[in-house]
């Protein structure tokens, strides 16, 4: 782990202090630097050829330009799918996917090494919580993704490893920097940010006046149900969910994704449509469904016929609901499994770091008052 200042971790403003302050350069070096770095995908100071040899030798010196380091990918045979592990400055490795539809990319980055909310059906929690990424290994995945395809990638999710508002502050200031004109230049209609319905930071996300796109992992309509699939209902429970939501919609005036995982035998009977139905009624969403991708067999994917039922109940009623198109399913695509499995045989990454015991449990009463912030996809959304 090098002490040099991370290149991908200050923004425009930051560099511009920076360059001023500790280089005596002018301002617009920092244009000059952000564009190498977010629009070229230059990760090296000496391909920046408009600054003097100077300059170079001297940013060389007090800055770190690495992207992750690529461990590991792989490529679906069937679709395109991409999964990527990377190695981070301390070591630490985390995971993004990135899918094609048509000729459209769609990168789903992590924000999180790990993650601490144990959902039953999800490989990330299985190999524990380690740390936050910070805004520049968050943002830096979708900029490493596009170098090694060789073309711009048209969305981003941050629906990889973690939950992105246990990590709120680093980000927003991603989602500024791949948005912001002078960096990546992405567009914000172009991002969006799925949560498993940390209150607190959706309404941090709608104060933010991003406009950023809300997904919600929801996958139960029924307290209980939802409360054993994910045990962060218990501090967010459902009705305090719903008026986030309700609260975020009229802020932004933003559709929220909704995504619901089917799970044979579990939550994707006729009545739990219903139990949907009425959970949502008045919100203004587009719900994805999902039938699961089997991590470890602890659940079993859905009937087909139970599948089509679910979704005509949901149409039926007037909501829009598709079936989303399985992606990756020849490859380790769910989010944590290529990470878990590498961790425990592949000698070329490092052993996974201390499980440190995450800030979550200690914010569980603070993160029931009012605070700001939140965003919305749609089928773009990645592997759940």
């Amino acid at each position: 782990m090098t002490d040099k200042i991370y290149a991908l971790d200050l923004d425009n403003g930051e560099w511009s202090q920076l360059l001023d302050k500790e280089f005596g350069e002018p301002r617009f070096r920092a244009d000059q630097i952000c564009q190498w770095i977010w629009q070229k995908r230059a990760f090296d100071v000496a391909e920046m050829t408009n600054l003097s040899k100077s300059l170079r030798d001297l940013l060389e010196s007090k800055i770190d330009f690495g992207a992750p380091l690529l461990i590991k990918e792989q490529r679906s045979s069937i679709d395109g799918t991409r999964k990527y592990l990377w190695q981070l400055r301390d070591g630490q490795s985390v995971e993004s996917v990135l899918m094609k539809q048509g000729e459209r990319l769609t990168a789903c980055i992590s924000t999180q090494i790990g993650c601490p909310l144990g959902c039953t059906f999800c490989a990330t929690g299985l190999s524990g919580y380690v740390r936050n990424l910070s805004a520049g290994e968050i943002a830096g995945q979708f900029l490493a993704m596009e170098r090694s395809v060789g073309r711009d990638i048209n969305n981003v999710v941050y629906m990889g490893m973690g939950e992105p508002f246990l990590n709120t502050e680093a980000v927003l200031k991603s989602v500024r920097m791949l948005n912001d004109p002078d960096m990546r230049n992405l567009g914000i209609r172009h991002i969006a940010i799925s949560t498993s319905g940390i209150v607190p930071g959706i309404r941090d996300l709608a104060a933010s006046g991003l406009g950023v796109r809300l997904a919600v992992s929801l996958h139960a309509a029924d307290d209980n149900l939802r409360s054993t699939l994910m045990p962060v209902n218990e501090t967010f429970p459902l009705d305090e969910l719903r008026k986030a939501m309700q609260e975020y919609q009229k802020t932004t005036g933003n559709r929220i994704t909704i995504e619901y995982a089917l799970f044979g035998g579990i939550n994707d009977s006729v009545e739990h449509a219903r139990l949907l139905l009425r959970y949502l009624k008045g919100i203004h969403v587009f719900i994805n469904l999902i039938p699961f991708n089997q991590v470890d067999g602890r659940y079993e994917k859905p009937t087909p016929e139970n599948i089509l039922k679910f979704r005509s109940v949901l149409v039926t009623a007037g909501f829009e609901a598709e079936i989303r198109e399985e992606l990756g399913s020849d490859i380790d695509a769910a989010c944590g499994q290529l990470r878990r499995k590498t961790m425990a045989g592949d000698p070329c990454v490092l052993e996974p770091g201390p499980k440190v015991k995450p800030a979550y449990e200690a914010k569980k009463k603070e993160a029931r008052t009012p605070q700001r912030e939140v965003s919305d996809p749609r089928r773009t959304s990645g592997p759940p």
